[in-house]
């Protein structure tokens, strides 16, 4: 009985968890969820990655323009024709009345711009849960962790407890020892780590925060696509235009015809990445919307394995009700965060080793599931034992009280 005894200390002794900074956790905790990371990224590195593409382009080619001026131009004045209209970039051409019309051309040098201004506006929904949301959510993360750790160590420390008080029952009987075995479940009566996931059950900041999050996204990506569709496409049908250069140094010289045909180079690459652009931003849209449909389930997953601690008590007893709250959210985050969980190894293990029925105890029995049969039938003979050893002694000190007090024979 020793040997099993100090086997089994010693192992209760071994699960216990040391604790650790919570500076450290801090730095590296999770504060953004996985899919919302990747939609980030997607978002805002892409035009970056397109607009690097776009500067690249123009540094190494030069002007994105090719004009053909009369053979007659010396080299000077062609170039001087091909900076001039590749800066005014304006398409001119008369109508069937004879009037001169201009037109510009300008969205096709903004491009680039226009690109690195999606890239920022698509970093403005992190931006906002970084600077808003963030310092609070790392700080509920924290608490509720270190509350599920503590959690754990109390379990173990019960079972420490109660496995020293059948080794003492079949040796000694303490005074208190049977209102210890009747009052064994009040050394789990922690309420602050299920009071605190009952008040953000009735919050809602971080569940509008993600709301918030999503249609700003959804409402920048359709801006950008239909800001593609409609302005840049339609300019993008036309590669050629007529250019007015009887301007500066040729204004004089009439023998300059008023009219140069140009055609811009660079048109396939940006018809390329504008549809490359928004074909992207239309696939992310549906991942997006589903970033924001799984705040209508509740993710039950990772609070199931902590179900079967008695300091926790939320499914069983069916108190989750709508899911739209901050507290669904926090469950997300602590799945994403579940490698600075110390204890969910170890309860997990517990949940796997565990017979068939932990899964369906009922309240207030979260200690019992964490023993096997015949643990728990142990448990049940000791503390019998334990119960026929007090009554007996309680008699024989009685009928020792009732030799004391009888009088003397006479």
């Amino acid at each position: 009985m020793s040997i099993a005894h100090e086997a089994a200390k010693a192992m209760l002794s071994d699960a216990l968890l040391q604790d650790s900074s919570g500076i450290d956790r801090l730095v590296h905790l999770e504060l953004e969820l996985p899919l919302d990371k990747v939609i980030k990224f997607v978002s805002v590195g892409l035009p970056l990655l397109l607009v690097s593409m776009a500067f690249a382009r123009e540094i190494s080619l030069g002007p994105q323009i090719s004009c053909f001026p009369p053979s007659n131009f010396t080299v000077k004045q062609a170039s001087y024709v091909d900076t001039y209209c590749w800066d005014s970039l304006m398409h001119h051409e008369f109508d069937s009345d004879g009037n001169f019309e201009e037109r510009s051309l300008w969205v096709h040098k903004m491009f680039p711009y226009s690109l690195l201004a999606m890239a920022v506006l698509m970093y403005l929904p992190a931006l906002i849960w970084r600077q808003l949301v963030m310092p609070t959510l790392a700080s509920d993360l924290l608490f509720i962790i270190d509350e599920l750790d503590r959690a754990y160590n109390r379990s173990v420390r019960m079972a420490q407890s109660i496995l020293d008080m059948q080794v003492r029952g079949r040796r000694q009987i303490p005074e208190n020892c049977g209102r210890l075995l009747k009052e064994y479940p009040v050394y789990f009566e922690y309420p602050l780590l299920e009071r605190y996931m009952q008040c953000k059950h009735n919050s809602y900041f971080l569940v509008s925060m993600l709301f918030l999050r999503g249609f700003l996204l959804l409402t920048f990506m359709t801006a950008a696509c239909l800001y593609l569709a409609y302005f840049h496409l339609s300019a993008f049908l036309q590669d050629e235009f007529s250019c007015f250069v009887r301007t500066g140094m040729l204004r004089d010289q009439n023998w300059v015809p008023e009219l140069i045909q140009c055609k811009m180079t660079g048109q396939l690459v940006f018809q390329v990445i504008s549809v490359a652009n928004g074909a992207i931003y239309v696939l992310l849209a549906p991942i997006v919307l589903f970033s924001l449909v799984r705040l209508f389930v509740w993710d039950t997953t990772f609070l199931s394995v902590y179900e079967i601690l008695p300091a926790l008590d939320l499914i069983r007893r069916r108190k989750l009700g709508c899911p739209l709250n901050d507290l669904n959210v926090l469950l997300l985050f602590l799945r994403a965060n579940v490698a600075h969980l110390k204890s969910y190894g170890k309860v997990r293990a517990l949940c796997s080793l565990a017979p068939p029925q932990v899964g369906n105890s009922v309240p207030g029995q979260g200690l019992s599931a964490m023993l096997s049969e015949e643990e728990i039938q142990e448990r049940e003979e000791a503390a019998m034992e334990l119960k026929e050893e007090l009554e007996e002694a309680r008699e024989e000190g009685n009928q020792t009280t009732t030799v004391i007090t009888r009088p003397p024979m006479d």
